[in-house]
């Protein structure tokens, strides 16, 4: 008789992305109690040459708890659902996220300003969903766009260069590489 297959669920998604949500978390509580939000200093500094040193580090840094806190649900739920396509998929999709992103920033961001944040990571993985439902038209992936769609669909308004300190540029190019 053949032995029935269980069910495993890896705990490496969950050690990934809470492990990035622990470190975005403490590095900022650090920052305000202990650096007084120099660490910020490290984000993208557009056309800057030392400034292409915040596309690795900026995705780590905010401008305080408001800041983290409202980029930790949907990277979670974001991130969840890209990783449940295979973890290859995750971690491209992070690293060409945050490269375009970043890049974008540099090239088009706001003379003297210092761009920070995981919101460029969020969007990367908003566009890397939506966009494997259009190139691979599955209905799985399709179902997964409708749901990323009415869960993070206001993530839309982020694209707007109208709104102070948000930085659309890191959303629209963070985006443009999760695609």
């Amino acid at each position: 008789m053949p032995r029935k297959k269980k069910l495993h669920i890896s705990s490496e998604p969950l050690l990934i992305l809470g492990g990035f949500v622990i470190l975005i978390w403490g590095l900022e509580v650090l920052d305000i109690l202990v650096f007084h939000q120099s660490l910020n200093r490290y984000g993208i500094i557009p056309r800057n040459w030392v400034g292409l040193r915040g596309i690795l580090f900026a995705p780590f840094l905010h401008g305080g708890l408001g800041h983290v806190a409202a980029n930790t649900l949907p990277f979670l739920g974001l991130g969840l659902m890209v990783m449940a396509g295979g973890m290859k998929d995750f971690f491209w999709a992070t690293g060409v996220s945050m490269l375009v992103g970043g890049l974008g920033v540099w090239i088009l961001g706001a003379s003297g300003s210092v761009h920070i944040g995981a919101s460029g990571l969020v969007f990367g993985y908003f566009g890397f969903l939506l966009g494997r439902a259009y190139f691979e038209r599955s209905l799985g992936t399709i179902l997964v766009a409708l749901v990323v769609i009415g869960l993070y669909g206001g993530l839309i308004h982020g694209l707007h260069p109208f709104q102070e300190q948000i930085s659309w540029q890191g959303h629209l190019f963070g985006m443009l590489g999760g695609i």
